[in-house]
């Protein structure tokens, strides 16, 4: 029992870490300014449950998509190694156009915030690798995921508070702190997938 709780919550973990809540205030704040109190907690809502929407459909679905496309458990792992990867760079060394790079204009409506903000392709790949690795654990992955989404709704959903409790720099440098824990976990991906094909 303690080993099923440690291994869920180590890979709500990993979740929280790729979907970067605290890294994402700024963001949602700043695609959201001017916007009404209430109304922006509507859009926030609204744009958590599509993510959680798009979140669960690659999670359940995701195995299949690998099958039809033919592609091994090493191709996955080394692949979703370089997506963390390069998001935790771009989280240490962040540019003008954020993570993600250069978003849309006016309300957010599904992009940038639910996707890929939330559901981001490193999100994603992780979810396929988690069910793809150990497909018997479902359960197990649905409650991990469960767990980062309600983790992420609730920071963001306390977005304003947060970042006048932090301000831009104490936000910036947890940011740093989990590119720095993404790239750890990516190389370990990486270390596994090459590991896997030599082996």
């Amino acid at each position: 029992m303690i080993e099923f709780s440690g291994k869920i919550l180590s890979a709500a973990a990993v979740l929280i870490l790729v979907m970067d809540p605290l890294g994402n205030i700024p963001l949602f704040l700043s695609f959201l300014q001017g916007i009404d109190k209430r109304r922006r907690r509507i859009i926030i809502i609204r744009e958590l449950l599509i993510a959680l929407g798009v979140l669960l459909i690659f999670l359940f679905f995701g195995e299949r998509l690998l099958l039809f496309l033919n592609l091994q458990q090493e191709t996955v792992s080394i692949s979703g190694g370089i997506v963390l990867f390069i998001i935790g760079i771009r989280m240490i060394f962040p540019t003008s156009a954020g993570v993600m790079g250069q978003q849309v204009d006016g309300e957010p409506f599904i992009v940038p915030l639910a996707i890929p903000l939330i559901a981001g392709p490193s999100a994603l790949a992780t979810l396929i690798l988690m069910v793809h690795t150990a497909p018997e654990k479902m359960t197990q992955w649905l409650v991990s995921l469960l767990i980062a989404w309600s983790f992420t709704a609730f920071i963001l959903m306390l977005a304003p508070i947060f970042y006048k409790i932090l301000k831009r720099r104490g936000l910036a440098a947890i940011e740093r702190l989990m590119g720095m824990l993404l790239i750890m976990i990516s190389v370990q991906m990486l270390l596994n997938g090459i590991r896997g094909f030599l082996g």
